[in-house]
């Protein structure tokens, strides 16, 4: 089994950054995306950003485009998300996903992609 853990997630002012991290603990497995996703409440959970393991690619949601930043250490099975210029609407819980390979017709901004997902850290952002 896999295990992924957040942190870094608090509270902070409108303009201001946070940095996620998401370790991957556990058995060996092949890697494909590592993504966050977002859930406010009352909302359904959000695509955020993506990355490729293997090439470093990355996709971003449109709502995060240019403040948000997306990373991975392979060495470390280590994937960060730097999110500057905060806003108040992305207060919600941050999760970490990673999917194990590619499904057909299943695009990285899709949650059936991934196979396995962390517990979720609160990012609150004050106005």
């Amino acid at each position: 089994q896999v295990q992924l853990a957040e942190s870094g997630g608090g509270l902070v002012q409108a303009g201001g950054s946070l940095r996620l991290s998401c370790a991957a603990s556990g058995r060996t497995f092949s890697r494909y995306v590592a993504g966050w996703f977002r859930q406010a409440a009352g909302k359904e959970r959000e695509f955020v950003a993506a990355i490729s393991w293997r090439t470093g690619s990355t996709n971003y949601a449109d709502s995060v485009a240019g403040r948000f930043t997306i990373s991975r250490d392979n060495a470390k099975n280590t994937v960060w998300l730097q999110m500057n210029n905060l806003k108040p609407e992305d207060t919600a819980v941050y999760f970490c996903a990673a999917a194990s390979n590619a499904k057909y017709g299943v695009t990285w901004y899709r949650r059936e992609l991934y196979d396995f997902w962390g517990q979720g850290t609160q990012v609150i952002v004050s106005s």
